[in-house]
């Protein structure tokens, strides 16, 4: 017997990687209860610090010239988030707080200040001020 054919048909050299997404940037009104690997780009309007013994939280109105919403910055996310700073968020999420939406970056998403952006934040569609209602499924086959 031969070992020397040990070739397998169709097998490439090495394991190949997928190819990387290009982040598709959303605007803030189509933020939604519940999603994540969320990208946007957002003005800072304000920035308030919240205390709590264990950890640096600042809640900060953030939005686009479609609508704003608060966004919760955890330790070293609130040095970035100052008013008036453009920044990048990537990999966001939506956490829901009393009923309301909050944006949110864990350890898995990041925060870059960029170039200013040249749009006024619309304050008057507030995302975060949009009350909803836990549903349970079970709840609406009867």
């Amino acid at each position: 017997m031969s070992s020397s054919n040990t070739h397998v048909q169709g097998s490439s050299s090495g394991p190949t990687k997928p190819p990387l997404r290009k982040p598709v940037f959303i605007n803030v009104d189509s933020l939604k209860p519940g999603t994540y690997g969320l990208t946007l780009v957002v003005k800072v309007v304000s920035s308030e610090a919240v205390n709590l013994r264990s950890a640096r939280i600042a809640e900060c109105l953030v939005g686009d010239e479609t609508g704003s919403i608060l966004f919760t910055a955890r330790n070293d996310q609130v040095d970035l988030m100052k008013p008036g700073a453009s920044v990048i968020i990537r990999n966001g999420k939506i956490d829901m707080f009393k009923g309301s939406m909050r944006l949110a970056v864990d350890k898995w998403g990041r925060i870059e200040v960029t170039d200013p952006v040249a749009f006024e934040v619309n304050e008057d569609n507030n995302l975060s001020l949009v009350e909803y209602e836990l549903v349970n499924v079970s709840e609406l086959s009867n």
